[in-house]
């Protein structure tokens, strides 16, 4: 018997799911997930505070300003690119009347709470994916999908000022497919409901849609799917759903089921901190002494103490280093360390001793340009072993706990362990010569209005 067949008579097996799953279609009221996605959201958390920037072309650029990570339409108008150097566009940015923003990450982190506790009033679950989109768990009839999309967002527009494009469909797949659609198609108005729209407008949309544009799929795997005849989004999902897991894996496969309509990826609260944690940058300055870097290191393995308490995860290892630029031959040097910790422990105080492990390995007067710290072999607090003798002190204290917590009321920078607590910025700070004011976090940089 064909493996086809045997898979189709097994009423365990996806495909046939899929066929159960397509006869329940006739349901009017039925389970639907929503994508909600905001606009080019760094450049509009910029808009929100600064109305002269509407209707021009706007980027916000890397750490260090180094290069544009977000573009206005207008912007891309002009042909700017996502990652095209600041440094090239600088001249010509005053003749086309271009504006730069440096990045302002505690706005936009600020404005995106903003916007996933807003969505929390339109369902009981919401899955935040990223900054700036989120799944929602959403019920209705394709009428009353389509009116809870516009009234989703209309307010989110008027509570917060930053414009979304909500899709809602059978599948997290199909989701973001109709967000897509809402977003390039102005006769949706920002609003589309993949089973109610045109069905001469879905199927147009796959056909010219690359296979890349697809979630989940990546240029690998788009080069072996072009070489089996898939090109866009609708080869994709008309190819042989057995097939493509037999070529590639389960995971492909669901992609196709998904692209039909059948829900294979499901609702998440939280994403789960996976194997490792890293936290590195590049300095604005390059660090050439031993203060320098341990303030650092101390920095990194405190922020990384907080991202533990908030996931209740404790790391076993922890390694840190450091390293001159590529581009810096006379000096060349990256000094590394592993630490075994005494045990599980999100304890700030044993991870920033740890991260100081590197620093006898520091050479006074070499230029490093980067550092990290990254911690892995994670486990959930209640995989600790019951008798561990080494707990530390300040864990059964809760100074982590109590950290983390002044951090939250009062700012990021409110309090640190050692040099990490310095009130007066580091001069390695990334360089954001064009940020907005944080007018969100800080009181200092709160938006002024002056009466007429």
């Amino acid at each position: 018997m064909p493996a086809s067949s045997q898979l189709t008579d097994n009423p365990d097996n996806p495909v046939k799911r899929v066929n159960h799953a397509l006869d329940a279609t006739s349901d009017h009221h039925q389970e639907y997930i929503a994508h909600v996605d905001v606009n080019s959201f760094y450049v509009s958390c910029e808009r929100v505070f600064d109305p002269k920037l509407e209707n021009r072309p706007v980027i916000v650029l890397s750490n260090n300003d180094g290069c544009a990570v977000a573009r206005s339409p207008e912007a891309k108008t002009l042909g700017i690119g996502m990652g095209d150097a600041w440094f090239k566009l600088a001249a010509d940015a005053e003749r086309l009347g271009l504006v730069a923003k440096s990045s302002n990450y505690e706005l936009y982190g600020e404005m995106s709470s903003r916007v996933m506790s807003l969505l929390g009033r339109f369902s009981a679950w919401v899955e935040v994916y990223s900054i700036d989109e989120a799944f929602l768990g959403v019920k209705g009839t394709l009428e009353e999908l389509q009116t809870l999309g516009e009234k989703i967002k209309a307010e989110v527009r008027r509570l917060t000022g930053l414009p979304v494009c909500v899709g809602i469909a059978k599948s997290k797949t199909l989701a973001k497919m109709a967000n897509k659609a809402a977003k390039h198609i102005s006769g949706l108005h920002g609003v589309c409901v993949w089973n109610r729209a045109p069905r001469e407008t879905t199927e147009a949309l796959l056909a010219r849609l690359p296979a890349i544009e697809i979630w989940g799929i990546g240029p690998r795997l788009t080069k072996r799917l072009r070489g089996m005849g898939i090109w866009t989004a609708k080869d994709l999902r008309d190819a042989d759903a057995v097939r493509i897991r037999d070529k590639f894996s389960i995971v492909q496969m669901r992609t196709v089921l998904e692209l039909r309509g059948i829900p294979c990826i499901p609702m998440e609260e939280e994403h789960e901190v996976k194997d490792q944690l890293i936290f590195s940058r590049s300095f604005a300055e390059p660090i050439t002494d031993r203060i320098g870097m341990e303030q650092v290191l101390g920095i990194y393995a405190q922020q990384g103490s907080a991202r533990l308490h908030r996931h209740n995860k404790h790391a076993r290892v922890l390694s840190a280093w450091a390293m001159t630029s590529y581009y810096n031959q006379s000096q060349s040097h990256q000094p590394a360390v592993t630490i075994k910790l005494p045990g599980p422990t999100s304890d700030p105080v044993v991870l920033t001793k740890a991260a100081k492990s590197l620093l006898p390995q520091i050479l006074v007067g070499v230029r490093y340009a980067r550092a990290g710290v990254v911690l892995t072999d994670l486990r959930p607090v209640a995989m600790q072993e019951t008798l561990d003798p080494f707990v530390s002190a300040h864990e059964q204290k809760q100074i982590g706990n109590l950290v983390e917590q002044i951090r939250r009321e009062h700012g990021m920078k409110s309090i640190g362990l050692g040099l990490a607590g310095l009130q007066q910025g580091p001069a390695w700070e990334m360089k954001r010569e064009m940020r907005s004011p944080r007018y969100t976090t800080h009181w200092a940089e709160m938006l002024t209005v002056k009466a007429a």
